[in-house]
């Protein structure tokens, strides 16, 4: 399946880029269903294209969102994707849109991907649109490479919709959606910065690439839109 690639001068009309393509895929959507989920990633490269989204006039109270995965820590801990995300969505235009919780601190990461599958299944699905990050080490969500799990995590047949993650790449376990789950969008949008990360992307397009984003982006199931800036 061909990969769209947008790649621009700066990181500010990248994001603006993104928030603009979300925006629409999300009016879009709307206007042939009641409601719709999207997943969203965390980390520092979406903030500004979710400042711009949370300006953005739509009916978000007939929106989910999703983390594509978050860091076992409480909401109001500054390593929290969710915290962030429900920060920067506590606008006037976005405030009544229905966040996920992944973490629960009473329930154990292996509990909790027990209770966030079952929350799933009153998601209205497929997702309408999954924005992505990627790392330096080709990771998305947290399947990164030195993951016990990652075959299963990278397993698009498989029937697990979230895994646990311990791994020396993160301080503090994890909740990540698997591939599996990811790819049940209408769309997969990769968005990240950085000649590094874009040297990355352009060996995981290559057939025999080991990076854990390659997987993503040779599977045949979803289209793959790039939006990249320096």
């Amino acid at each position: 399946m061909a990969i769209r690639e947008a790649f621009y001068a700066s990181r500010s009309l990248a994001s603006a880029a993104a928030a603009q393509h979300v925006a629409e895929n999300i009016g879009a959507g709307l206007g042939n269903t009641v409601e719709l989920a999207v997943v969203f990633s965390g980390g520092s490269t979406p903030k500004d294209c979710y400042e711009i989204l949370a300006k953005t006039d739509l009916p978000w109270d007939k929106v989910h969102i999703l983390l594509s995965d978050d860091r076992c820590v409480p909401i109001d801990h500054e390593a929290s994707n969710e915290g962030m995300v429900r920060r920067l969505f506590a606008t006037d235009c976005a405030r009544d849109v229905r966040i996920v919780s992944i973490y629960d601190p009473e329930v154990p990461p292996e509990d909790t991907c027990i209770v966030l599958s079952a929350q799933m299944e009153s998601l209205p699905m497929p997702f309408s649109i999954s924005l992505l990050g990627m790392g330096a080490d080709g990771h998305f969500a947290s399947l990164f490479p030195d993951f016990s799990e990652l075959e299963d995590g990278l397993n698009e047949d498989g029937e697990q919709r979230c895994l646990p993650v311990h791994t020396a790449s993160s301080p503090f376990p994890r909740v990540t959606l698997t591939m599996a789950t990811l790819i049940k969008s209408r769309e997969i949008l990769l968005f990240f910065f950085g000649e590094d990360k874009r040297d990355v992307y352009e060996s995981a397009k290559l057939p025999e690439s080991a990076y854990p984003i390659s997987k993503l982006l040779h599977q045949k199931q979803t289209p793959v839109r790039v939006i990249w800036a320096p």
